[in-house]
């Protein structure tokens, strides 16, 4: 891992930075490339505007390892509002929902009472619901609750890091399963005993666990495959080998962040590729924000461009 990469990933957990940082106006600036506003109308907005180009979304509401079992409910609530409101908008948003922010870290079974909530209100709206993945210690306890909670909703998939050495041996399972995989590299700061430091290694297990999720036998029970990434030479790959297999372009998704790649995504519309953007939303998106700027060196170059703008 480049010494880069690791500055930025320390500085997403200094509590001292996210109080300070967020205060100074080019910080600002440069986040807004990233996120329409800190508002779930600023996301519905932006979804509305990728829709009538073809783009489907996914929402997130920013926050991470909640401490208090009153905001862990608040959080739940919200999302069981918005997604009425994404219902009644009629506009192609899937949500997804990182465990600690439904309080993983406090109490696991309130924790997993939550999702249920939210699996059910988005099966009852006809949507599809994501669970993000953190760090790898919390790998296994949140592959458990995705499976106990795929045993009664169908439409329900979760995020697998390349980055780690794991993640093969839990595609599998997964997929076999029929939960849906939303497949990315990585973004936390992991130990050398768990995760590839090297990108290059990192890149050849993401196009090899690419190519298991275009096996016609990986998807064999509904579930979705799903490439989370930016990288060009990634995608083209993956369009190489799927046209090759003899895989519909339709029988896949590219999943990509808001603000970046978009003349991609619109390539990709084009050539009947299925694609969603991430819009973020929220208060808490200094550690979210950090960790986007360490998947891309491009990100940086930004930010120090906006300190001049």
């Amino acid at each position: 891992m480049s010494l880069g990469r690791r500055v930025l990933l320390k500085a997403s957990d200094s509590r001292w930075l996210r109080e300070h940082g967020t205060k100074a106006p080019f910080v600002r600036r440069a986040v807004a490339r990233f996120m329409p506003g800190e508002s779930f109308d600023d996301m519905l907005a932006a979804a509305r505007g990728m829709a009538a180009e073809g783009v489907g979304a996914i929402f997130t509401r920013l926050g991470e390892n909640v401490a208090d079992l009153s905001e862990a409910e608040g959080v739940a609530r919200h999302y069981v509002e918005v997604m009425d409101r994404i219902k009644d908008a009629g506009v192609p948003c899937e949500p997804s929902i990182k465990l600690t922010q439904l309080g993983l870290d406090i109490d696991r079974r309130l924790a997993y009472d939550h999702l249920r909530t939210l699996a059910a209100r988005s099966h009852e709206t006809g949507n599809y619901l994501w669970v993000d993945m953190e760090q790898s210690g919390y790998v296994d306890l949140t592959l458990d609750l995705v499976r106990q909670l795929r045993a009664e909703f169908p439409r329900v998939g979760v995020c697998l890091q390349a980055y780690l050495f794991r993640t093969r041996e839990d595609l599998v399972d997964l997929m076999g399963r029929g939960i849906g995989v939303r497949l990315v590299k990585g973004a936390y700061n992991e130990p050398a005993t768990v995760a590839f430091p090297a990108k290059s290694d990192v890149d050849a297990n993401y196009l090899a666990l690419a190519q298991v999720m275009l096996e016609a036998g990986s998807r064999a029970g509904g579930a979705r495959a799903v490439f989370g990434t930016h990288d060009a030479s990634i995608v083209d790959a993956i369009r190489r080998h799927g046209s090759a297999a003899g895989v519909d372009a339709a029988a896949y998704e590219f999943h990509m962040l808001y603000g970046i790649q978009r003349a991609t995504q619109l390539r990709l519309v084009r050539d009947g590729a299925s694609v969603r953007v991430l819009i973020a939303y929220g208060e808490y998106w200094f550690p979210w924000y950090m960790r986007r700027l360490a998947e891309r060196p491009a990100n940086v170059w930004f930010v120090i461009r906006s300190l001049f703008g």
